[in-house]
């Protein structure tokens, strides 16, 4: 009989959460704290201190022995540094101790997480420094401190800082914007997230057996199963008993965190799943997020199983997507993304989905970089995710009405239907006035806006960095202009103005079709002029154009050397990451692959030698045949990882990232595809007695 668990007292439980502080510190040091966090004040040393103490007594109420500042560097996993609270007596005994000092700042080794050149080897030196915006936690017996990351001169070395930043630049524009429409009462603006999870589950002991599995998260090799996802009879299905004692264990330990797990479900792919949260703030959110993947893989360890995060961790089948559901609201806890009743007549809310059109047109390459790795470039555009192309959908009534101010026309509405299921017994309800469109990368739903081009591994930052800048630019001007007719007469005249010359001017972006047919790449590159960035090597250099980085500079989200270093990582990490790929192939092919149908042919070829010994008539057409396949295979097979390895030799020669990055995409990824083919096809025909691996079919279906 399953343990009863009352979710309100679970909830949180491992939280330095404000029912923490409330309770703990004093009203003055609270009000100080809150004051810090709501409003951006700096925070007194004193506070700190009192914290400090108070977070340690409740750490330790809670079985804590360590304190680690919890960082988010350029490698796209958290880093962690443990230290005890022991401190000596002198009657040779231990204290318990945490200072104010020790909250606030750290001092990890800079030298050793990706810098792309912003610190040399020999220079160790830099900072973690508390984020008091997102609250401390418990997790293995240590109390985790969220914090930024930076070098000794001060430089950005997380996804934290710009993050940060990026909420500072839009709160900062907003606030401007919403001063001109009267709304004094609001003194902060920021943005949430809510991001949806997909992953797969697969069997630990069929994964051990996969060399690709376990060093790059996914199948390098493997021909299809006879059934994959044709039958839509995983989507939504009933979660098998495996899987929903993996996924209750996981809601208790994202509970505890205060992580708003709320939604499971089946995915598409066999073996592929879905978690989503409630939103949070963008900040926290992030952190919510990376906690998710780390807990989601340790959980499944407990039920013997591994969570697979790869973006396509199986050919042929869905990969997996993580859906950034983001939107923008007050202090005073107005949703600026929401139309209301009559978003015809709403000028405020116009203007700021007129940003974020704007934003996306002028930075759609800015948002495609931000999704962009190794990994995503298997997923945009394949019939499963958005395409590369980046486009916005507004649904039938926003179009309707931004057509309607672009022509200077009246709006005439669109009609509500109420849903009739021909059952009495049934409900009547409201049709919503847009349908979905699932293959828009960036679409409203309702009071936000759906950016589903994020891969399943990704951080959350990067994304959500770009959106909250590209958004905080489009406010920028829009406040420089309107700011100068302020209060006068002609103010309603210039703002209607400027709403009708932004859906003008970036109407190229707004697309309520088809994104996956070969028509709209077409009129997408060819007609409207929108970019098409199919890879990381295509996406990531557009980084370091001027416009981009001017506005990433001005809006101080960035500074120039932490957009090169920026640039250099990611280059870098994408290179790496399919090196590795590609040597993992080289090494299964070589010691196992090869061996394994040489082995098989070997047999074929006893078979027919003991059968025409017993009768030259007979003719062994199977085993024949078979051989003449196979042996054509294995040669193409050795000529393909012979040629391959040529790739991985030049690779390895050169020193120019952006050339060694083009040389990826253009001649080791297809080498890479060549070889697979060839093994594939191989598999088809070798007994399964001799494969050296786990099928498709036995890795998907694994799971009961």
């Amino acid at each position: 009989m399953m343990e009863k668990i009352n979710v309100p007292e679970l909830f949180g439980s491992l939280v330095f959460d404000d029912r923490e502080m409330r309770a703990r510190l004093s009203k003055e040091v609270y009000a100080s704290l809150r004051k810090t966090i709501d409003e951006n004040v700096r925070l007194d040393e004193k506070v700190a201190e009192a914290v400090a103490e108070e977070m340690k007594e409740w750490a330790v109420e809670h079985g804590a022995t360590h304190f680690t500042h919890w960082f988010q560097p350029l490698t796209g996993v958290t880093a962690e540094k443990h230290d005890s609270f022991i401190e000596p007596t002198r009657d040779g005994g231990v204290l318990m101790e945490f200072s104010g000092k020790e909250l606030i700042k750290g001092e990890p080794d800079a030298s050793s997480f990706p810098s792309g050149g912003l610190r040399a080897t020999f220079e160790a030196r830099g900072y973690t420094a508390w984020d008091p915006t997102s609250y401390a936690f418990i997790k293995d017996h240590t109390l985790c401190i969220p914090t930024a990351f930076c070098s000794y001169s001060g430089e950005a070395l997380d996804k934290k800082t710009p993050l940060l930043r990026s909420m500072q630049a839009i709160n900062r524009e907003a606030l401007r914007v919403l001063k001109l429409f009267g709304n004094e009462d609001v003194k902060h603006v920021s943005t949430s997230v809510g991001p949806e999870q997909e992953y797969f589950l697969i069997d630990q002991k069929l994964y051990s057996q996969r060399t690709d599995l376990v060093y790059t998260g996914r199948t390098l090799f493997g021909c299809r199963p006879p059934k994959g996802q044709e039958m839509d009879d995983h989507y939504f299905g009933v979660i098998k008993p495996r899987v929903t004692a993996y996924m209750e264990d996981l809601n208790n330990e994202l509970w505890k965190l205060g992580i708003l797990a709320k939604t499971e479900h089946n995915e598409v792919a066999p073996a592929q799943h879905e978690l989503a949260p409630i939103y949070s703030t963008t900040n926290i959110a992030t952190d919510h997020n990376q906690l998710t993947m780390e807990i989601m893989q340790k959980v499944a360890k407990r039920h013997g199983m591994v969570c697979l995060l790869h973006e396509k961790p199986f050919a042929g089948v869905n990969g997996s997507g993580k859906h950034n559901n983001w939107s923008i609201a007050t202090d005073t806890g107005v949703n600026l993304l929401s139309p209301g009743e009559t978003p015809y007549e709403n000028a405020q809310f116009l203007l700021f989905l007129c940003a974020v059109i704007q934003a996306v047109d002028d930075y759609q390459d800015l948002l495609r970089l931000s999704v962009a790795t190794a990994g995503n470039d298997h997923r945009l555009g394949a019939n499963e995710a958005p395409p590369a192309i980046i486009s916005v959908f507004l649904g039938e009534e926003l179009s309707g009405i931004l057509n309607a101010i672009r022509d200077d026309k009246p709006y005439e509405g669109v009609e509500k239907v109420i849903m009739k299921l021909g059952v009495h017994v049934l409900p009547r309800f409201s049709r919503d006035t847009t349908d979905r469109n699932r293959t828009s990368p960036f679409a409203f739903t309702g009071n936000k806006f759906e950016f589903r081009s994020l891969g399943s591994s990704n951080s959350i930052a990067c994304a959500n960095i770009m959106l909250n800048t590209a958004v905080a630019e489009s406010l920028r001007q829009y406040a420089d202009e309107l700011e100068k007719v302020a209060g006068k007469d002609d103010f309603e005249e210039v703002l209607h103005n400027l709403i009708k010359r932004v859906i003008t001017e970036h109407q190229r972006i707004l697309f309520d079709g088809n994104g996956y047919g070969d028509e709209w790449v077409k009129e997408a590159t060819e007609v409207r002029g929108l970019s098409n960035l199919k890879t990381t090597a295509d996406a990531m250099p557009k980084l370091l154009d001027p416009k981009n980085m001017d506005m990433l500079i001005r809006h101080k989200v960035f500074n120039e050397a932490e957009i090169h270093s920026r640039c250099e990582i990611m280059l870098e990490n994408y290179v790496k990451t399919v090196n590795i790929e590609g040597l993992t192939m080289v090494d299964m092919v070589r010691k196992d692959y090869l061996p394994a149908i040489e082995e098989y042919l070997y047999t074929l070829s006893r078979a027919v030698d003991s059968m025409k010994s017993v009768s030259v008539n007979v003719k062994c057409r199977y085993e024949i045949s078979t051989i003449e396949k196979l042996t054509d295979l294995t040669d193409n097979i050795l000529s393909s990882v012979e040629a391959l390895e040529i790739v991985l030799e030049k690779l390895h020669g050169l020193d120019d990232i952006f050339e060694s990055s083009a040389a990826v995409r253009d001649e080791l990824i297809p080498a890479m595809n060549t070889l697979r083919g060839y093994v594939d096809a191989a598999e088809m025909l070798t007994s399964a007695k001799y494969w050296p691996y786990p099928s498709y079919g036995k890795l998907l279906f694994s799971v009961q």
